[in-house]
Protein backbone atom coordinates (compact mmCIF):
# COMPACT_ATOMS: atom_id res chain seq x y z
CA UNK A 1 0.00 0.00 0.00
CA UNK A 2 1.07 3.57 -0.89
CA UNK A 3 1.65 5.57 2.24
CA UNK A 4 1.62 9.22 0.44
CA UNK A 5 1.54 12.50 1.78
CA UNK A 6 -2.04 14.52 1.96
CA UNK A 7 -0.64 17.81 2.46
CA UNK A 8 -2.06 21.30 0.41
CA UNK A 9 1.33 22.77 -0.86
CA UNK A 10 0.50 26.41 -1.28
CA UNK A 11 1.46 27.36 -4.80
CA UNK A 12 2.05 31.33 -5.36
CA UNK A 13 0.50 33.29 -8.05
CA UNK A 14 2.35 37.05 -7.65
CA UNK A 15 2.20 37.53 -11.32
CA UNK A 16 5.77 39.42 -11.90
CA UNK A 17 6.41 42.59 -13.80
CA UNK A 18 8.78 43.48 -16.58
CA UNK A 19 9.28 46.68 -14.31
CA UNK A 20 11.04 47.04 -11.67
CA UNK A 21 9.62 45.49 -8.35
CA UNK A 22 7.26 47.09 -6.11
CA UNK A 23 7.28 46.99 -1.94
CA UNK A 24 6.80 43.69 -0.82
CA UNK A 25 3.13 43.03 -0.04
CA UNK A 26 1.54 45.19 -2.80
CA UNK A 27 -0.26 43.77 -5.48
CA UNK A 28 1.34 42.71 -8.73
CA UNK A 29 -0.10 44.44 -11.60
CA UNK A 30 0.63 43.31 -15.30
CA UNK A 31 1.79 46.49 -17.24
CA UNK A 32 -0.42 47.60 -19.89
CA UNK A 33 0.98 47.36 -23.72
CA UNK A 34 1.23 51.44 -23.28
CA UNK A 35 4.06 50.84 -20.83
CA UNK A 36 5.83 48.91 -22.23
CA UNK A 37 6.26 50.28 -25.56
CA UNK A 38 8.48 53.00 -23.89
CA UNK A 39 10.77 50.53 -21.91
CA UNK A 40 13.36 48.68 -23.23
CA UNK A 41 12.24 44.80 -24.26
CA UNK A 42 13.74 42.30 -21.38
CA UNK A 43 15.51 39.71 -22.90
CA UNK A 44 13.28 37.55 -20.62
CA UNK A 45 9.65 38.45 -20.19
CA UNK A 46 9.43 37.12 -16.30
CA UNK A 47 5.70 37.71 -16.52
CA UNK A 48 5.48 34.91 -19.38
CA UNK A 49 8.12 33.13 -17.91
CA UNK A 50 6.25 32.82 -14.53
CA UNK A 51 2.78 31.95 -16.28
CA UNK A 52 5.17 28.78 -18.01
CA UNK A 53 5.82 27.97 -14.79
CA UNK A 54 3.09 27.67 -13.03
CA UNK A 55 1.26 25.51 -15.78
CA UNK A 56 4.47 23.09 -15.72
CA UNK A 57 4.04 23.43 -11.91
CA UNK A 58 0.08 22.14 -12.15
CA UNK A 59 1.44 19.44 -15.02
CA UNK A 60 3.82 17.72 -12.64
CA UNK A 61 7.01 19.13 -14.82
CA UNK A 62 9.24 20.20 -12.07
CA UNK A 63 12.03 20.59 -14.18
CA UNK A 64 10.45 22.42 -16.47
CA UNK A 65 8.84 25.07 -13.63
CA UNK A 66 12.42 25.18 -11.87
CA UNK A 67 13.64 26.59 -15.03
CA UNK A 68 11.07 29.20 -16.11
CA UNK A 69 11.17 30.35 -12.26
CA UNK A 70 14.57 30.30 -12.29
CA UNK A 71 14.22 32.79 -15.57
CA UNK A 72 11.95 34.93 -13.59
CA UNK A 73 14.68 35.79 -10.66
CA UNK A 74 17.62 36.43 -13.36
CA UNK A 75 14.92 38.90 -14.72
CA UNK A 76 13.88 40.00 -11.49
CA UNK A 77 15.46 38.92 -8.17
CA UNK A 78 12.89 39.92 -5.80
CA UNK A 79 9.92 37.75 -7.56
CA UNK A 80 8.62 36.87 -3.97
CA UNK A 81 6.29 34.50 -5.87
CA UNK A 82 9.22 33.05 -7.88
CA UNK A 83 11.11 31.88 -4.49
CA UNK A 84 7.74 30.40 -3.08
CA UNK A 85 7.11 28.10 -5.84
CA UNK A 86 10.57 27.06 -6.13
CA UNK A 87 9.62 26.27 -2.72
CA UNK A 88 7.30 24.53 -3.40
CA UNK A 89 9.32 22.48 -6.34
CA UNK A 90 11.91 21.48 -3.34
CA UNK A 91 9.24 20.49 -0.93
CA UNK A 92 7.62 18.33 -3.74
CA UNK A 93 11.31 16.74 -4.25
CA UNK A 94 11.42 16.37 -0.16
CA UNK A 95 14.56 18.37 -0.62
CA UNK A 96 13.45 19.88 2.97
CA UNK A 97 16.47 21.98 3.59
CA UNK A 98 16.46 23.78 0.14
CA UNK A 99 12.82 24.35 0.66
CA UNK A 100 13.22 25.91 3.52
CA UNK A 101 16.02 28.59 2.16
CA UNK A 102 13.42 29.25 -0.55
CA UNK A 103 10.38 29.96 1.42
CA UNK A 104 12.23 32.04 3.78
CA UNK A 105 13.59 34.02 1.23
CA UNK A 106 9.65 34.29 -0.21
CA UNK A 107 8.24 35.15 3.36
CA UNK A 108 11.21 38.16 3.60
CA UNK A 109 9.21 39.56 -0.18
CA UNK A 110 5.87 38.92 0.67
CA UNK A 111 5.37 38.88 4.58
CA UNK A 112 1.58 39.27 3.84
CA UNK A 113 1.58 36.21 1.79
CA UNK A 114 0.30 33.60 4.97
CA UNK A 115 0.46 30.31 2.24
CA UNK A 116 4.40 31.07 2.10
CA UNK A 117 4.46 30.81 5.73
CA UNK A 118 2.38 27.90 6.06
CA UNK A 119 4.37 26.22 3.54
CA UNK A 120 7.47 27.02 6.02
CA UNK A 121 5.66 25.05 8.44
CA UNK A 122 5.18 22.47 6.70
CA UNK A 123 8.83 21.64 5.96
CA UNK A 124 9.97 21.87 9.51
CA UNK A 125 6.86 19.43 10.12
CA UNK A 126 7.91 16.98 7.27
CA UNK A 127 11.65 17.25 8.92
CA UNK A 128 10.01 16.60 12.38
CA UNK A 129 10.65 19.72 14.22
CA UNK A 130 7.16 20.22 15.57
CA UNK A 131 8.71 23.04 17.71
CA UNK A 132 10.21 25.24 14.91
CA UNK A 133 7.24 24.46 12.60
CA UNK A 134 4.47 26.01 15.74
CA UNK A 135 5.44 30.02 15.44
CA UNK A 136 4.45 29.45 11.80
CA UNK A 137 1.43 27.65 11.48
CA UNK A 138 0.54 30.06 14.78
CA UNK A 139 1.19 33.10 13.18
CA UNK A 140 -1.03 31.63 9.42
CA UNK A 141 -3.65 30.96 12.91
CA UNK A 142 -3.43 34.78 13.14
CA UNK A 143 -3.35 36.35 9.84
CA UNK A 144 -6.30 33.52 8.95
CA UNK A 145 -8.42 32.54 12.17
CA UNK A 146 -10.41 29.92 9.91
CA UNK A 147 -7.82 28.17 8.48
CA UNK A 148 -8.82 24.72 9.33
CA UNK A 149 -5.13 23.29 8.13
CA UNK A 150 -3.05 25.59 10.48
CA UNK A 151 -5.16 24.96 13.32
CA UNK A 152 -5.29 21.33 12.56
CA UNK A 153 -0.85 21.08 12.08
CA UNK A 154 -0.76 23.44 15.56
CA UNK A 155 -2.60 20.89 17.20
CA UNK A 156 -0.85 17.85 15.94
CA UNK A 157 2.89 20.16 16.54
CA UNK A 158 2.04 20.64 19.68
CA UNK A 159 0.71 16.89 20.85
CA UNK A 160 3.92 15.47 18.88
CA UNK A 161 6.22 17.88 21.44
CA UNK A 162 3.61 16.90 24.61
CA UNK A 163 2.39 20.29 24.94
CA UNK A 164 -0.79 18.42 25.19
CA UNK A 165 -3.03 21.47 27.01
CA UNK A 166 -1.81 23.91 23.71
CA UNK A 167 -3.08 20.88 21.38
CA UNK A 168 -6.40 20.76 22.73
CA UNK A 169 -6.36 24.47 22.69
CA UNK A 170 -5.98 24.35 19.14
CA UNK A 171 -7.62 21.26 17.95
CA UNK A 172 -11.27 22.01 20.02
CA UNK A 173 -12.26 24.48 18.48
CA UNK A 174 -12.09 22.52 15.11
CA UNK A 175 -15.36 19.85 16.39
CA UNK A 176 -18.15 21.45 14.29
CA UNK A 177 -16.08 21.04 10.83
CA UNK A 178 -14.31 17.46 11.91
CA UNK A 179 -17.49 15.77 13.61
CA UNK A 180 -17.20 12.95 11.14
CA UNK A 181 -13.93 12.59 11.10
CA UNK A 182 -12.29 9.56 13.21
CA UNK A 183 -8.61 10.69 12.89
CA UNK A 184 -9.14 13.93 14.42
CA UNK A 185 -11.47 12.05 17.34
CA UNK A 186 -8.53 10.14 17.97
CA UNK A 187 -6.21 13.18 18.21
CA UNK A 188 -8.08 15.14 20.26
CA UNK A 189 -8.89 12.22 22.57
CA UNK A 190 -5.11 11.52 22.77
CA UNK A 191 -4.61 15.39 23.70
CA UNK A 192 -7.62 15.63 25.97
CA UNK A 193 -6.38 12.95 28.32
CA UNK A 194 -2.97 13.35 28.57
CA UNK A 195 -3.83 17.21 29.22
CA UNK A 196 -6.11 15.46 31.92
CA UNK A 197 -9.09 16.75 30.56
CA UNK A 198 -11.22 13.70 31.35
CA UNK A 199 -14.68 14.85 29.96
CA UNK A 200 -13.65 15.93 26.52
CA UNK A 201 -11.23 12.94 26.15
CA UNK A 202 -14.56 10.30 27.25
CA UNK A 203 -16.53 12.88 24.64
CA UNK A 204 -14.07 12.19 22.02
CA UNK A 205 -13.47 8.50 22.12
CA UNK A 206 -17.32 8.06 22.58
CA UNK A 207 -17.87 9.59 18.81
CA UNK A 208 -14.98 7.77 17.91
CA UNK A 209 -16.61 4.41 18.69
CA UNK A 210 -20.17 5.95 17.17
CA UNK A 211 -18.71 7.00 13.89
CA UNK A 212 -15.92 3.86 13.43
CA UNK A 213 -18.57 1.56 12.71
CA UNK A 214 -16.00 -1.74 13.35
CA UNK A 215 -13.85 -0.61 10.16
CA UNK A 216 -10.12 -2.18 10.59
CA UNK A 217 -8.91 1.16 10.65
CA UNK A 218 -11.27 2.35 13.74
CA UNK A 219 -9.85 -0.68 15.35
CA UNK A 220 -6.21 0.13 14.63
CA UNK A 221 -7.02 3.32 16.19
CA UNK A 222 -8.83 2.56 19.14
CA UNK A 223 -5.98 -0.22 19.97
CA UNK A 224 -3.65 2.99 19.28
CA UNK A 225 -6.00 5.07 21.86
CA UNK A 226 -5.86 2.25 24.31
CA UNK A 227 -2.01 1.72 24.31
CA UNK A 228 -1.91 5.93 24.78
CA UNK A 229 -4.03 5.09 28.05
CA UNK A 230 -2.07 1.76 29.03
CA UNK A 231 -5.12 0.21 28.69
CA UNK A 232 -2.59 -2.96 27.04
CA UNK A 233 -4.76 -5.73 27.04
CA UNK A 234 -7.81 -3.87 25.14
CA UNK A 235 -5.24 -2.69 22.63
CA UNK A 236 -4.33 -6.30 21.99
CA UNK A 237 -7.73 -7.38 21.26
CA UNK A 238 -8.50 -4.27 18.91
CA UNK A 239 -5.19 -4.23 17.67
CA UNK A 240 -5.20 -8.07 16.26
CA UNK A 241 -8.93 -7.23 14.93
CA UNK A 242 -7.67 -5.09 12.86
CA UNK A 243 -5.12 -7.59 11.84
CA UNK A 244 -7.89 -10.11 10.90
CA UNK A 245 -9.98 -7.66 8.97
CA UNK A 246 -6.29 -6.08 6.82
CA UNK A 247 -3.29 -7.78 7.71
CA UNK A 248 -1.79 -4.94 5.79
CA UNK A 249 -2.81 -2.31 7.19
CA UNK A 250 -0.39 1.21 7.63
CA UNK A 251 1.54 0.68 11.17
CA UNK A 252 -0.60 -1.75 12.45
CA UNK A 253 2.60 -4.17 12.55
CA UNK A 254 4.25 -1.05 14.41
CA UNK A 255 1.31 -0.96 17.08
CA UNK A 256 1.16 -4.72 17.27
CA UNK A 257 5.03 -5.06 17.97
CA UNK A 258 4.91 -2.33 20.88
CA UNK A 259 1.31 -4.19 22.13
CA UNK A 260 3.47 -7.25 22.73
CA UNK A 261 6.18 -5.57 23.78
CA UNK A 262 4.01 -4.34 26.86
CA UNK A 263 2.93 -8.00 27.42
CA UNK A 264 6.27 -9.29 27.25
CA UNK A 265 6.27 -11.67 24.39
CA UNK A 266 9.61 -10.38 22.96
CA UNK A 267 9.60 -13.00 20.01
CA UNK A 268 5.85 -11.49 18.78
CA UNK A 269 7.14 -8.04 19.57
CA UNK A 270 10.19 -8.39 17.33
CA UNK A 271 8.44 -10.25 14.43
CA UNK A 272 6.08 -7.61 14.32
CA UNK A 273 8.13 -4.85 14.31
CA UNK A 274 10.20 -6.61 11.29
CA UNK A 275 7.02 -7.25 9.88
CA UNK A 276 6.06 -3.67 9.65
CA UNK A 277 9.91 -3.07 8.45
CA UNK A 278 8.94 -5.49 5.54
CA UNK A 279 6.45 -3.27 4.67
CA UNK A 280 7.21 -0.21 4.65
CA UNK A 281 11.09 -0.33 4.85
CA UNK A 282 11.56 3.70 4.89
CA UNK A 283 9.66 4.71 7.70
CA UNK A 284 12.12 5.59 11.21
CA UNK A 285 9.63 4.61 14.01
CA UNK A 286 9.75 0.82 13.38
CA UNK A 287 13.74 1.14 13.78
CA UNK A 288 13.31 3.19 16.62
CA UNK A 289 10.88 1.36 18.69
CA UNK A 290 12.60 -2.01 17.57
CA UNK A 291 15.88 -0.12 19.20
CA UNK A 292 14.17 0.46 22.22
CA UNK A 293 13.27 -3.48 21.93
CA UNK A 294 16.59 -4.56 21.84
CA UNK A 295 17.85 -2.30 24.75
CA UNK A 296 15.49 -3.55 26.93
CA UNK A 297 16.82 -6.99 25.52
CA UNK A 298 20.26 -5.68 27.04
CA UNK A 299 21.23 -5.92 23.00
CA UNK A 300 23.28 -2.64 22.65
CA UNK A 301 24.76 -3.39 18.95
CA UNK A 302 21.70 -4.18 17.13
CA UNK A 303 19.70 -0.88 19.69
CA UNK A 304 22.49 1.22 18.10
CA UNK A 305 22.32 -0.37 14.72
CA UNK A 306 18.23 0.20 14.90
CA UNK A 307 18.41 3.83 15.82
CA UNK A 308 20.91 5.01 13.52
CA UNK A 309 19.01 3.30 10.24
CA UNK A 310 16.23 5.55 11.90
CA UNK A 311 17.83 8.45 12.43
CA UNK A 312 19.16 7.51 8.31
CA UNK A 313 15.49 8.03 7.41
CA UNK A 314 14.62 11.45 9.40
CA UNK A 315 17.63 13.01 11.20
CA UNK A 316 15.21 14.37 14.02
CA UNK A 317 14.21 11.46 15.61
CA UNK A 318 14.04 12.15 19.57
CA UNK A 319 13.88 9.30 20.52
CA UNK A 320 16.45 8.00 18.54
CA UNK A 321 18.62 10.17 19.77
CA UNK A 322 17.67 9.64 23.48
CA UNK A 323 18.37 6.01 22.16
CA UNK A 324 21.88 6.72 20.96
CA UNK A 325 22.99 9.13 24.14
CA UNK A 326 21.62 5.88 26.52
CA UNK A 327 24.16 3.68 25.04
CA UNK A 328 26.88 5.95 24.83
CA UNK A 329 26.47 7.02 28.44
CA UNK A 330 26.89 3.40 29.34
CA UNK A 331 29.67 3.23 27.24
CA UNK A 332 31.36 6.05 28.38
CA UNK A 333 31.88 7.81 25.47
CA UNK A 334 30.09 11.22 26.83
CA UNK A 335 31.08 13.41 24.36
CA UNK A 336 29.32 11.46 21.97
CA UNK A 337 26.11 11.09 24.71
CA UNK A 338 26.25 14.51 25.17
CA UNK A 339 25.82 15.63 21.28
CA UNK A 340 22.86 12.83 20.94
CA UNK A 341 21.16 14.22 24.02
CA UNK A 342 21.42 17.64 23.16
CA UNK A 343 19.29 16.80 19.43
CA UNK A 344 17.18 15.31 21.48
CA UNK A 345 16.07 18.24 24.21
CA UNK A 346 16.22 20.60 21.21
CA UNK A 347 13.31 18.96 19.72
CA UNK A 348 11.34 17.66 22.86
CA UNK A 349 12.73 20.00 25.33
CA UNK A 350 10.63 19.41 28.32
CA UNK A 351 11.27 16.10 28.43
CA UNK A 352 11.70 14.73 32.18
CA UNK A 353 13.86 11.56 30.88
CA UNK A 354 16.17 13.66 28.23
CA UNK A 355 17.11 16.40 31.12
CA UNK A 356 17.84 13.77 33.83
CA UNK A 357 19.99 12.00 31.33
CA UNK A 358 21.74 14.83 30.02
CA UNK A 359 22.55 15.78 33.97
CA UNK A 360 24.07 12.52 34.24
CA UNK A 361 26.59 12.89 31.29
CA UNK A 362 27.50 16.80 31.94
CA UNK A 363 28.28 15.00 35.93
CA UNK A 364 30.68 12.76 34.73
CA UNK A 365 32.12 15.15 32.06
CA UNK A 366 33.21 17.22 35.26
CA UNK A 367 30.67 19.88 34.67
CA UNK A 368 28.96 20.05 37.77
CA UNK A 369 26.67 23.19 37.76
CA UNK A 370 25.46 22.68 34.84
CA UNK A 371 24.42 18.50 36.20
CA UNK A 372 22.31 20.11 38.85
CA UNK A 373 20.88 22.29 36.93
CA UNK A 374 19.71 19.51 34.71
CA UNK A 375 18.93 17.24 37.47
CA UNK A 376 16.83 20.08 38.79
CA UNK A 377 15.06 20.81 35.63
CA UNK A 378 14.07 16.94 35.66
CA UNK A 379 12.63 17.36 38.54
CA UNK A 380 10.41 20.15 38.18
CA UNK A 381 9.14 18.68 35.18
CA UNK A 382 8.39 15.20 37.09
CA UNK A 383 6.39 16.74 40.00
CA UNK A 384 4.50 18.33 37.02
CA UNK A 385 3.70 14.96 35.95
CA UNK A 386 4.94 15.60 32.46
CA UNK A 387 5.05 12.59 30.91
CA UNK A 388 4.39 10.70 33.82
CA UNK A 389 2.43 7.75 32.01
CA UNK A 390 5.34 7.76 29.20
CA UNK A 391 7.59 7.54 31.63
CA UNK A 392 6.51 4.46 33.34
CA UNK A 393 6.95 2.44 29.95
CA UNK A 394 10.04 4.20 28.57
CA UNK A 395 8.87 4.44 25.10
CA UNK A 396 6.74 7.38 23.17
CA UNK A 397 3.84 5.55 21.19
CA UNK A 398 4.47 6.85 17.59
CA UNK A 399 2.01 8.22 15.42
CA UNK A 400 3.73 8.46 11.67
CA UNK A 401 -0.07 8.25 10.03
CA UNK A 402 -0.84 11.36 11.64
CA UNK A 403 2.25 13.21 10.87
CA UNK A 404 2.54 11.37 7.04
CA UNK A 405 -1.06 12.72 6.05
CA UNK A 406 -2.01 16.59 7.86
CA UNK A 407 -5.25 17.40 6.11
Amino acid sequence: MTRSCGVLLFVACLLPQTAPAKPSGEAWNIPDETAQQNTKPAAIDPRAEFIAGQAALQNGDLNAAETAFSNVLAADPRSGGAYANLGVIAMRRKQWDHALRLLKKASELEPKVSGIRLNVGLVYYHQGDYAAAIPWFADVLRAEPDSEQARYLLGLCNLFIEHYSDAVSALQPLWPQKSDDFTYMYVLSIAAYNAGQSDLDQKALARLVEIGRDSPQFHLLMGKAELSRQENDKALADLERAAAGNPDLPFLHLNLGVAYMRSGDSQRAEAEFRREIALDPDLPDTYELLGEFYIREGNEQEAEQCFRESLARNSKMPGSLFGLAKIYLHQANYQKALASVDGAEKLVPDNQSYHFVRGQILQRLGRHSEARAEFTTSQKLLNAGINKEREKYGELLPNPELRQTPP
